[in-house]
């Protein structure tokens, strides 16, 4: 785009009738925005060195409940052999990327396009694990830790259910994160560790609550990018775009909450490669990620249906 001239001046630009003014290639890329990722935050990695290769299966042991007797004085002692079954993480999914570069462009360029794509192509992947995986585990929670009639023991929360979302305002928001961690007290969770992922509208909402500001950012956090907010009766909670979402009227949304024992998380990165492209003169970049998911413990994960 040429700067304005008066009548007649020549117009010296690169699209103009002369060249005397050359095009410049910036040394600097522009910022690029991603969507945060939360995927890390509320999951476990426990099994993350024991897989290799997709189709991997991690055997993961559980430990047996002990039973409890009443003890009378002389009587015969009642042993059992405690028995707990098995659970499997299968190593079933893989993403992979790749990016090819000509010598022509790489000999013009005076950036390192290739670790600018790879850096890109790591944000990416964990962008598409989280949608991935969001979306993999709804539904997947105990059967009182969502619903209508949420609560183990009272029955008593709603958290929303298909047909019947829950709608959600800067009036109650507040309540219905507090009713979350009622249904995980009923199931006995470890309070230290909670967290709830909540669609950015709706963090939207806790900021013009009556809470505010005091004590949604009192644990002194950045945001930084794994969308973490600021803690809530005992939550960590984190806004997400990745969140799985469902037409019901109008766009709802799997708010999830829990704790991080809830769900096993397996990824490792198993091929990252630099070769020579045979058919053309350019370096060839790519990688291979496998992974796996799997609740292991429902009771360590809710959902809470919502709509704004």
């Amino acid at each position: 785009m040429s700067y304005p001239r008066v009548a007649g001046h020549p117009d010296y630009t690169a699209g103009g009738s002369s060249m005397f003014i050359p095009e410049i290639w910036s040394g600097r890329i522009l910022e690029k925005f991603y969507d945060a990722t939360v995927l890390n935050a509320i999951t476990n990695n426990n099994y993350q060195g024991e897989i290799k290769k997709m189709g991997d299966t991690v055997i993961i042991r559980t430990l047996a409940s002990i039973t409890i007797r009443d003890y009378v004085v002389g009587q015969s002692l009642q042993r059992e052999r405690p028995e707990s079954p098995a659970t499997t993480m299968t190593i079933d999914k893989g993403k992979y990327w790749a990016v090819e570069l000509d010598d022509v462009m790489d000999v013009q360029s005076d950036l390192n396009l290739l670790d600018k794509w790879t850096t890109d192509a790591s944000e990416q992947m964990k962008i598409s694990h989280d949608t991935d995986v969001l979306a993999g585990i709804v539904g997947t929670c105990h059967a009182s830790n969502r619903g209508l009639t949420a609560g183990v023991v009272s029955a008593s929360y709603n958290l929303g259910t298909s047909g019947s979302p829950i709608q959600v305002t800067k009036v109650n928001v507040i309540d219905y994160i507090i009713d979350m961690g009622s249904v995980l007290d009923e199931q006995n969770i470890p309070e230290t560790g909670r967290f709830v992922v909540i669609p950015t509208w709706m963090a939207g909402l806790l900021k013009k609550s009556d809470i505010k500001d005091a004590s949604l950012t009192g644990d002194g956090q950045s945001v930084l990018r794994n969308g973490r907010i600021g803690m809530i009766d005992r939550f960590t909670l984190y806004s997400s775009n990745l969140l799985f979402t469902a037409v019901d009227g109008v766009t709802c949304y799997y708010s999830l909450f829990g704790h991080p024992l809830g769900t096993s998380w397996a990824s490792q990165i198993t091929e990252t490669e630099t070769l020579r492209s045979q058919d053309t003169f350019a370096d060839i970049v790519r990688g291979l990620n496998i992974y796996g998911y799997k609740v292991t413990k429902t009771e360590g994960l809710g959902e809470f249906y919502c709509r704004k």
